[in-house]
C-alpha cells in the first residue's frame, strides 16, 4: 500500500508553507503569481515568479493575490495553490493525503470551501480549516485549553491577528489591516517624502529587513537604496540611514501597539491578569521588525516574546493538528463569535 503524506498548508499573504508529516516544512514559497496579461497566461508561480516583481515590462505582471487578509484575485490563488501542493506531494495515483489549512482571517466561508475544492483538486483526500491564531499558538508549543489567559499576536504581510485563547477558544480577538506590508508601504512613503527617491516594494523590503527598527537604533547604520528620483526621472542611489527608518516605521507600529492594548482592554479581567503574568508571543512574518518586542514592552510594560522561526509558526501549528488529530479536533473549524474587525 502506497505511503500517505498528510500535510500541513499556511495560505499566507507573502508566503505559502507547507508541512509534511513526519518530515516537517518541505515548502516555503513566496506567494506571487507572474501573469502575461496580453495572452491571458500564468509564466510562473512562487519565487521564480518573485523575481520577476518591478522588473517586468507592462503586459507581464507579478502579483500578489492576497492583499491585506483577503483574495484578491481568487483564479490566481487556485493556480498557485495548485501548482506548490502538486510540487511539494507530487502525483498521487493510489493515495490521496489529509490536509490541515490555514487561511487569512480576511477569507469568507464562501472562499474558504472553495479553497478546500481546489486542495481536493490538487489530490488531498480532505482538508481541514484551522483559525489562523490558533494554528499560530500550536506551532510556538502554547497551551490554552484551561481556562487562563493566553495572547497571540500573528503579525502577517497584509494583517494582523490579535487574540486571547483561553479553555480551547478565541475569547477576545480582532483582526486588523496592518503588517509587514504597512511597514515597507510606510518606508516607501518616507524615503519619497524626504528624498523624492521612489523605491519599489523589494526595496523597501530589503531596507526594512536591513536597518529597520521598532525602536530608536542606537547606532549609525546606512544602508544604499536605488530608486528614481522624482524630480529628474533618472536612476539614483544614495544611503538613508536607520534613525531615518525608524522615523517611518513610529506611526504603524503606533497603531500596531495600540490595537494590542484594545483587545487587552475587552480582554475579562482575570484573562488580562494572566498575559501581564505570562506576557505576549509575536508570530509571523512581520513580527521579526526588530525591536518590536521590544516597543510592545516599553509601550504596555508586558513581557513580549517572538517566536525562534515567526514566519513558520502557522505551518508548525497545522502541523501539530495533523500529529494530534483528536486532541485537535475541538480546534479545527472554529467559529468567529468573539471577533471584530
Amino acid at each position: 500500500m502506497a505511503q500517505v503524506h498528510d500535510i500541513g498548508v499556511d495560505l499566507g499573504t507573502s508566503h505559502v508553507l507547507v508541512y509534511m508529516r513526519g518530515r516537517g516544512i518541505i515548502l516555503r514559497e513566496p506567494a506571487v503569481v507572474a501573469v502575461d496579461r496580453d495572452m491571458d497566461r500564468v509564466l510562473a508561480v512562487g519565487s521564480d515568479a518573485q523575481r520577476l516583481l518591478g522588473r517586468t515590462p507592462g503586459s507581464i505582471q507579478a502579483v500578489r493575490p492576497l492583499r491585506q487578509g483577503a483574495i484578491t484575485d481568487y483564479d490566481l490563488v487556485k493556480t498557485l495553490l495548485s501548482d506548490l501542493i502538486g510540487h511539494a506531494i507530487g502525483r498521487r495515483l493510489f493515495s490521496r493525503p489529509r490536509a490541515v489549512m490555514s487561511v487569512p482571517t480576511g477569507v469568507n466561508e464562501i472562499e474558504k470551501r472553495s479553497l478546500i475544492s481546489i486542495m481536493f483538486d490538487a489530490g488531498m483526500r480532505r482538508t481541514q480549516i484551522l483559525e489562523r491564531p490558533i494554528a499560530a499558538a500550536l506551532g510556538v508549543g502554547m497551551r490554552f485549553d484551561e481556562s487562563y489567559g493566553s495572547m497571540i499576536v500573528d503579525v502577517g504581510a497584509g494583517a494582523t491577528d490579535i487574540c486571547v485563547l483561553s479553555s480551547n477558544e478565541i475569547t477576545v480577538g480582532t483582526c486588523i489591516p496592518l503588517g509587514g506590508d504597512a511597514f515597507d508601504d510606510a518606508i516607501i512613503r518616507y524615503i519619497r517624502r524626504k528624498h523624492n527617491l521612489l523605491i519599489g516594494e523589494r526595496t523597501a523590503e530589503e531596507v526594512k529587513i536591513n536597518i529597520g527598527s521598532a525602536i530608536e537604533p542606537t547606532g549609525e547604520l546606512k544602508m544604499d537604496v536605488t530608486g528614481r528620483n522624482l524630480v529628474s526621472g533618472l536612476p539614483k542611489t544614495m544611503a538613508v540611514s536607520a534613525a531615518e527608518i525608524y522615523d517611518a516605521l513610529t506611526e504603524p507600529v503606533g497603531h500596531f501597539v495600540e490595537a494590542i492594548q484594545a483587545v487587552i482592554e475587552r480582554t475579562p479581567p482575570q484573562l488580562a491578569a494572566d498575559i501581564f503574568d505570562e506576557g505576549i508571543v509575536l508570530t509571523g512574518g512581520g513580527a521579526a521588525l526588530s525591536g518590536l518586542q521590544d516597543a510592545v514592552f516599553r509601550a504596555l510594560h508586558i513581557p513580549c516574546a517572538v517566536a525562534e522561526d515567526p514566519q513558520a509558526s502557522v505551518v508548525l501549528g497545522c502541523g501539530r493538528a495533523l500529529e494530534d488529530t483528536p486532541t485537535m479536533r475541538l480546534l479545527l473549524n472554529q467559529s468567529k463569535r468573539h471577533w471584530r474587525r
